[in-house]
Protein backbone atom coordinates (compact mmCIF):
# COMPACT_ATOMS: atom_id res chain seq x y z
CA UNK A 1 0.00 0.00 0.00
CA UNK A 2 2.81 2.00 0.66
CA UNK A 3 4.84 1.75 -2.81
CA UNK A 4 1.42 2.12 -4.34
CA UNK A 5 0.78 5.76 -2.29
CA UNK A 6 4.61 6.76 -3.36
CA UNK A 7 3.79 5.57 -7.19
CA UNK A 8 0.29 7.61 -7.69
CA UNK A 9 2.47 10.91 -5.86
CA UNK A 10 5.29 10.87 -8.03
CA UNK A 11 3.04 10.56 -11.47
CA UNK A 12 3.80 13.72 -12.87
CA UNK A 13 1.01 16.17 -13.31
CA UNK A 14 -0.49 16.92 -16.98
CA UNK A 15 -1.12 20.25 -18.16
CA UNK A 16 -5.03 19.27 -18.26
CA UNK A 17 -4.99 18.77 -14.30
CA UNK A 18 -3.75 22.26 -14.05
CA UNK A 19 -5.67 24.45 -17.01
CA UNK A 20 -8.36 22.79 -18.50
CA UNK A 21 -10.54 25.02 -21.33
CA UNK A 22 -13.75 25.82 -20.44
CA UNK A 23 -16.75 27.63 -22.18
CA UNK A 24 -15.62 30.75 -19.78
CA UNK A 25 -11.97 30.38 -20.67
CA UNK A 26 -9.04 28.27 -19.25
CA UNK A 27 -10.15 27.52 -15.51
CA UNK A 28 -7.73 26.04 -12.66
CA UNK A 29 -9.59 23.80 -10.78
CA UNK A 30 -6.99 23.27 -8.06
CA UNK A 31 -6.93 26.87 -7.56
CA UNK A 32 -10.49 27.75 -7.83
CA UNK A 33 -10.07 30.72 -10.78
CA UNK A 34 -10.84 30.93 -14.43
CA UNK A 35 -7.97 33.16 -16.18
CA UNK A 36 -9.22 36.10 -18.43
CA UNK A 37 -12.70 34.46 -18.70
CA UNK A 38 -15.29 35.46 -21.29
CA UNK A 39 -18.18 35.36 -18.70
CA UNK A 40 -18.49 35.98 -15.04
CA UNK A 41 -17.58 33.64 -12.56
CA UNK A 42 -16.57 33.08 -8.95
CA UNK A 43 -12.69 34.14 -8.75
CA UNK A 44 -11.19 36.31 -12.03
CA UNK A 45 -7.17 36.54 -12.61
CA UNK A 46 -7.01 39.15 -15.12
CA UNK A 47 -4.19 39.39 -17.94
CA UNK A 48 -5.08 43.33 -18.57
CA UNK A 49 -7.62 45.91 -19.13
CA UNK A 50 -8.94 45.57 -22.76
CA UNK A 51 -12.49 44.37 -22.54
CA UNK A 52 -12.29 41.37 -24.49
CA UNK A 53 -9.94 39.67 -21.58
CA UNK A 54 -11.49 41.85 -18.49
CA UNK A 55 -15.19 41.78 -17.96
CA UNK A 56 -17.27 43.11 -15.11
CA UNK A 57 -19.79 41.02 -13.01
CA UNK A 58 -16.76 38.60 -11.56
CA UNK A 59 -16.99 37.66 -8.11
CA UNK A 60 -13.85 38.93 -7.55
CA UNK A 61 -10.75 40.11 -9.46
CA UNK A 62 -7.25 39.49 -8.99
CA UNK A 63 -4.84 41.53 -11.40
CA UNK A 64 -2.15 44.31 -11.32
CA UNK A 65 -2.98 47.53 -9.80
CA UNK A 66 -3.01 49.22 -13.28
CA UNK A 67 -5.16 46.85 -14.23
CA UNK A 68 -7.90 47.10 -11.64
CA UNK A 69 -7.79 51.27 -12.35
CA UNK A 70 -8.68 50.62 -16.01
CA UNK A 71 -11.26 48.22 -15.18
CA UNK A 72 -12.62 50.85 -12.79
CA UNK A 73 -12.84 53.72 -15.69
CA UNK A 74 -14.22 51.77 -17.74
CA UNK A 75 -16.89 49.83 -15.85
CA UNK A 76 -17.52 51.94 -12.49
CA UNK A 77 -15.89 51.28 -9.19
CA UNK A 78 -18.64 48.14 -8.54
CA UNK A 79 -17.18 46.01 -11.82
CA UNK A 80 -16.46 43.24 -8.75
CA UNK A 81 -17.83 41.77 -6.13
CA UNK A 82 -14.19 42.12 -4.60
CA UNK A 83 -10.56 42.80 -5.95
CA UNK A 84 -6.91 42.05 -5.02
CA UNK A 85 -3.37 43.58 -6.30
CA UNK A 86 -0.91 41.90 -7.10
CA UNK A 87 2.74 43.51 -8.24
CA UNK A 88 5.28 42.10 -10.97
CA UNK A 89 7.33 39.34 -9.74
CA UNK A 90 4.90 38.69 -6.82
CA UNK A 91 3.27 35.26 -6.23
CA UNK A 92 0.01 33.91 -4.36
CA UNK A 93 -0.99 31.01 -3.69
CA UNK A 94 -4.71 30.59 -4.68
CA UNK A 95 -6.00 26.96 -3.56
CA UNK A 96 -3.92 24.33 -4.84
CA UNK A 97 -1.32 26.20 -6.87
CA UNK A 98 0.70 28.93 -7.23
CA UNK A 99 0.38 31.92 -9.33
CA UNK A 100 2.89 34.95 -10.66
CA UNK A 101 2.55 38.16 -12.25
CA UNK A 102 5.08 38.98 -14.99
CA UNK A 103 5.11 41.97 -17.74
CA UNK A 104 3.96 41.10 -20.61
CA UNK A 105 4.39 44.61 -22.53
CA UNK A 106 0.81 44.81 -24.31
CA UNK A 107 -0.56 47.87 -22.83
CA UNK A 108 -0.20 49.64 -18.97
CA UNK A 109 -0.12 46.86 -16.33
CA UNK A 110 -0.23 43.76 -18.68
CA UNK A 111 0.80 40.64 -17.41
CA UNK A 112 1.57 37.21 -18.58
CA UNK A 113 -0.04 34.15 -15.53
CA UNK A 114 2.63 31.49 -14.50
CA UNK A 115 0.62 28.94 -13.06
CA UNK A 116 2.60 26.26 -11.11
CA UNK A 117 1.91 23.18 -8.90
CA UNK A 118 3.46 19.73 -8.44
CA UNK A 119 6.72 20.53 -10.18
CA UNK A 120 4.53 21.88 -13.27
CA UNK A 121 4.90 25.18 -14.70
CA UNK A 122 2.53 26.74 -17.04
CA UNK A 123 2.40 30.49 -18.38
CA UNK A 124 -0.41 32.24 -19.77
CA UNK A 125 0.55 34.96 -22.07
CA UNK A 126 -2.42 36.51 -22.65
CA UNK A 127 -1.66 39.44 -25.14
CA UNK A 128 1.79 40.60 -25.36
CA UNK A 129 4.49 42.02 -27.27
CA UNK A 130 8.16 41.75 -27.96
CA UNK A 131 8.91 45.14 -28.94
CA UNK A 132 9.81 47.86 -26.85
CA UNK A 133 6.87 50.57 -25.47
CA UNK A 134 7.80 53.85 -23.21
CA UNK A 135 4.09 53.40 -21.71
CA UNK A 136 4.41 49.65 -20.08
CA UNK A 137 6.73 47.81 -18.59
CA UNK A 138 9.16 45.17 -21.35
CA UNK A 139 8.10 41.87 -22.30
CA UNK A 140 9.45 39.18 -19.93
CA UNK A 141 10.35 36.09 -21.02
CA UNK A 142 9.36 33.50 -18.61
CA UNK A 143 10.70 29.78 -18.56
CA UNK A 144 7.98 27.12 -18.90
CA UNK A 145 7.07 23.45 -19.59
CA UNK A 146 3.63 24.43 -21.25
CA UNK A 147 3.23 27.75 -23.06
CA UNK A 148 -0.42 29.21 -23.39
CA UNK A 149 0.24 32.30 -26.19
CA UNK A 150 -2.12 34.42 -28.69
CA UNK A 151 -1.80 34.18 -32.25
CA UNK A 152 -3.39 37.63 -33.39
CA UNK A 153 -0.60 37.97 -36.24
CA UNK A 154 0.27 34.10 -36.33
CA UNK A 155 0.99 34.58 -40.03
CA UNK A 156 4.33 35.34 -41.71
CA UNK A 157 2.62 37.92 -43.60
CA UNK A 158 2.89 39.67 -40.09
CA UNK A 159 6.17 41.22 -39.55
CA UNK A 160 5.39 45.11 -38.05
CA UNK A 161 8.79 46.34 -38.67
CA UNK A 162 9.59 49.51 -36.76
CA UNK A 163 6.95 51.86 -35.09
CA UNK A 164 9.21 55.33 -35.44
CA UNK A 165 9.51 54.65 -39.31
CA UNK A 166 5.70 54.42 -39.33
CA UNK A 167 5.74 57.83 -36.29
CA UNK A 168 8.05 59.57 -39.25
CA UNK A 169 6.04 58.53 -41.86
CA UNK A 170 3.01 60.54 -40.01
CA UNK A 171 5.04 63.63 -39.22
CA UNK A 172 6.39 63.81 -43.10
CA UNK A 173 2.80 63.95 -44.07
CA UNK A 174 1.55 66.47 -41.56
CA UNK A 175 4.54 68.36 -42.91
CA UNK A 176 3.60 67.49 -46.58
CA UNK A 177 -0.07 68.97 -45.96
CA UNK A 178 0.50 71.60 -43.09
CA UNK A 179 -3.48 73.03 -43.92
CA UNK A 180 -5.08 69.40 -43.05
CA UNK A 181 -5.66 67.90 -39.59
CA UNK A 182 -4.55 64.06 -39.78
CA UNK A 183 -7.13 61.76 -37.73
CA UNK A 184 -5.54 58.43 -36.36
CA UNK A 185 -7.91 55.60 -35.70
CA UNK A 186 -6.30 53.95 -32.79
CA UNK A 187 -7.78 51.97 -29.78
CA UNK A 188 -9.05 53.57 -26.80
CA UNK A 189 -6.52 51.53 -24.21
CA UNK A 190 -3.01 51.54 -25.20
CA UNK A 191 -2.56 52.44 -28.78
CA UNK A 192 -3.82 55.92 -28.53
CA UNK A 193 -1.09 56.73 -25.50
CA UNK A 194 1.72 54.51 -27.53
CA UNK A 195 0.89 56.98 -30.16
CA UNK A 196 1.23 60.09 -28.44
CA UNK A 197 4.31 58.90 -26.59
CA UNK A 198 6.45 57.49 -30.02
CA UNK A 199 5.23 61.20 -31.17
CA UNK A 200 7.06 62.89 -28.01
CA UNK A 201 9.77 60.72 -28.57
CA UNK A 202 9.97 61.82 -32.45
CA UNK A 203 10.36 65.70 -31.25
CA UNK A 204 5.95 66.70 -31.94
CA UNK A 205 5.41 69.29 -29.17
CA UNK A 206 2.16 70.72 -30.31
CA UNK A 207 -0.81 69.61 -29.01
CA UNK A 208 -2.52 66.24 -29.55
CA UNK A 209 -6.29 66.52 -29.82
CA UNK A 210 -8.24 63.50 -28.43
CA UNK A 211 -12.10 62.61 -28.67
CA UNK A 212 -13.88 62.17 -25.83
CA UNK A 213 -14.12 59.10 -25.07
CA UNK A 214 -10.11 58.61 -25.03
CA UNK A 215 -10.00 61.44 -22.21
CA UNK A 216 -10.13 59.46 -19.12
CA UNK A 217 -7.60 56.56 -20.18
CA UNK A 218 -5.19 58.79 -21.78
CA UNK A 219 -5.28 61.45 -18.25
CA UNK A 220 -4.84 58.12 -16.21
CA UNK A 221 -1.75 57.27 -18.74
CA UNK A 222 -0.28 61.24 -18.22
CA UNK A 223 -0.08 60.73 -14.43
CA UNK A 224 2.30 57.81 -14.83
CA UNK A 225 4.32 59.56 -17.85
CA UNK A 226 4.73 62.70 -20.05
CA UNK A 227 2.82 63.03 -23.06
CA UNK A 228 2.57 66.69 -23.28
CA UNK A 229 -0.17 69.04 -24.09
CA UNK A 230 -3.34 67.20 -24.64
CA UNK A 231 -6.99 69.15 -25.97
CA UNK A 232 -10.46 67.89 -26.11
CA UNK A 233 -11.73 68.25 -29.58
CA UNK A 234 -14.63 68.94 -28.31
CA UNK A 235 -13.32 72.38 -27.21
CA UNK A 236 -11.82 73.25 -30.81
CA UNK A 237 -12.63 75.63 -33.59
CA UNK A 238 -12.33 73.92 -36.90
CA UNK A 239 -9.65 76.88 -37.75
CA UNK A 240 -7.55 75.21 -35.14
CA UNK A 241 -7.26 72.26 -36.07
CA UNK A 242 -5.89 72.72 -39.23
CA UNK A 243 -2.24 71.03 -39.41
CA UNK A 244 -3.62 68.96 -36.23
CA UNK A 245 -2.68 65.59 -34.89
CA UNK A 246 -6.00 63.89 -33.68
CA UNK A 247 -6.72 60.78 -31.97
CA UNK A 248 -10.27 58.51 -32.03
CA UNK A 249 -11.30 55.11 -31.43
CA UNK A 250 -11.67 53.88 -34.98
CA UNK A 251 -15.22 53.71 -35.66
CA UNK A 252 -15.41 57.47 -35.44
CA UNK A 253 -13.33 57.59 -38.12
CA UNK A 254 -16.43 56.92 -40.59
CA UNK A 255 -18.82 59.12 -38.27
CA UNK A 256 -20.32 62.37 -38.43
CA UNK A 257 -17.52 63.65 -35.58
CA UNK A 258 -15.12 63.31 -38.17
CA UNK A 259 -16.75 65.82 -40.32
CA UNK A 260 -15.19 68.68 -38.39
CA UNK A 261 -11.66 68.04 -39.46
CA UNK A 262 -10.94 70.25 -42.48
CA UNK A 263 -9.75 67.99 -45.53
CA UNK A 264 -8.90 65.70 -43.13
CA UNK A 265 -6.22 62.71 -43.64
CA UNK A 266 -7.24 59.40 -42.49
CA UNK A 267 -5.02 57.21 -40.68
CA UNK A 268 -5.43 54.03 -38.47
CA UNK A 269 -2.52 52.51 -36.13
CA UNK A 270 -2.83 49.07 -36.50
CA UNK A 271 -0.74 45.74 -37.12
CA UNK A 272 -3.85 44.97 -39.51
CA UNK A 273 -2.75 47.87 -41.61
CA UNK A 274 0.16 45.51 -43.03
CA UNK A 275 -2.87 44.36 -45.24
CA UNK A 276 -3.55 46.50 -47.76
CA UNK A 277 -6.80 45.21 -48.99
CA UNK A 278 -8.00 45.98 -45.13
CA UNK A 279 -6.79 50.08 -45.50
CA UNK A 280 -8.72 50.12 -48.50
CA UNK A 281 -11.47 48.89 -47.31
CA UNK A 282 -11.52 51.36 -44.60
CA UNK A 283 -10.92 54.15 -46.67
CA UNK A 284 -7.57 54.93 -44.72
CA UNK A 285 -5.27 57.09 -46.75
CA UNK A 286 -2.41 56.45 -44.22
CA UNK A 287 -2.13 53.16 -42.63
CA UNK A 288 0.69 52.87 -40.15
CA UNK A 289 1.38 49.66 -38.53
CA UNK A 290 1.80 49.90 -34.96
CA UNK A 291 0.83 47.05 -33.41
CA UNK A 292 0.54 46.06 -29.62
CA UNK A 293 0.78 42.70 -30.26
CA UNK A 294 3.63 39.99 -31.05
CA UNK A 295 3.87 39.58 -34.90
CA UNK A 296 4.72 36.17 -36.85
CA UNK A 297 8.75 36.62 -35.74
CA UNK A 298 8.13 37.35 -32.35
CA UNK A 299 5.49 34.90 -31.40
CA UNK A 300 7.55 31.84 -32.79
CA UNK A 301 10.78 33.12 -31.28
CA UNK A 302 8.91 33.85 -27.87
CA UNK A 303 7.94 30.15 -28.03
CA UNK A 304 11.16 29.21 -28.73
CA UNK A 305 12.79 30.98 -26.03
CA UNK A 306 10.79 29.58 -23.40
CA UNK A 307 11.80 26.02 -23.69
CA UNK A 308 8.19 24.83 -23.51
CA UNK A 309 8.14 21.15 -24.92
CA UNK A 310 3.98 21.98 -25.40
CA UNK A 311 2.21 25.24 -26.64
CA UNK A 312 -1.67 25.86 -26.38
CA UNK A 313 -2.72 28.92 -28.93
CA UNK A 314 -5.88 30.67 -27.09
CA UNK A 315 -7.36 32.71 -30.28
CA UNK A 316 -6.27 34.33 -33.31
CA UNK A 317 -4.59 32.37 -36.46
CA UNK A 318 -4.25 29.00 -34.18
CA UNK A 319 -3.64 26.60 -36.98
CA UNK A 320 -0.95 28.49 -38.38
CA UNK A 321 1.16 28.83 -34.86
CA UNK A 322 -0.01 25.19 -34.27
CA UNK A 323 1.62 23.71 -37.39
CA UNK A 324 4.21 25.38 -36.70
CA UNK A 325 4.49 24.14 -33.18
CA UNK A 326 4.00 20.37 -34.13
CA UNK A 327 6.95 20.97 -37.42
CA UNK A 328 9.31 21.71 -34.72
CA UNK A 329 8.87 18.72 -32.37
CA UNK A 330 6.15 20.48 -29.80
CA UNK A 331 3.29 19.24 -28.63
CA UNK A 332 0.63 21.93 -29.63
CA UNK A 333 -2.85 22.26 -29.73
CA UNK A 334 -5.40 24.95 -30.36
CA UNK A 335 -7.90 25.85 -27.59
CA UNK A 336 -11.03 27.94 -29.56
CA UNK A 337 -11.39 30.45 -26.80
CA UNK A 338 -14.67 32.38 -28.13
CA UNK A 339 -14.75 36.25 -27.30
CA UNK A 340 -11.62 37.06 -27.13
CA UNK A 341 -9.77 39.49 -30.00
CA UNK A 342 -12.43 41.97 -29.91
CA UNK A 343 -10.69 45.09 -28.60
CA UNK A 344 -11.04 47.16 -31.54
CA UNK A 345 -14.54 47.15 -31.61
CA UNK A 346 -15.04 47.01 -27.77
CA UNK A 347 -12.84 49.63 -26.41
CA UNK A 348 -14.50 52.45 -28.28
CA UNK A 349 -16.43 53.90 -25.07
CA UNK A 350 -15.74 53.87 -21.85
CA UNK A 351 -19.07 52.84 -18.90
CA UNK A 352 -21.66 55.24 -19.21
CA UNK A 353 -19.94 57.15 -21.89
CA UNK A 354 -21.16 57.39 -25.37
CA UNK A 355 -19.22 58.37 -28.33
CA UNK A 356 -18.45 62.18 -28.48
CA UNK A 357 -21.19 63.66 -30.56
Amino acid sequence: MVRAHRAAHLTPMRPEDLLVPTPAGLCCKRGGFHMAPTRPVDKAVITHGHSDHARAGHGAVLATAETLDLMRLRYGDNFAGATQAIRYGETVALGGARITFHPAGHVLGSAQVKVEANGLRMVASGDYKDVADPTCAPFELVPCDVFVTEATFALPVFRHGDPDGEIAKLLHSVALFPERAHLIGAYTLGKAQRVIALLRKAGYDKAIWLHGAMEKITRYYAQRMDLGELRLVSAAKKAELAGAIALCPPSALQEVWSRRFPDPVTSFASGWMRVRARARQRGIALPLVISDHADWDGLTETIAATGASEVWVTHGQEDALVHFSIQRGLVARPLDIVGYGDEDEADGTIAGEAAEA
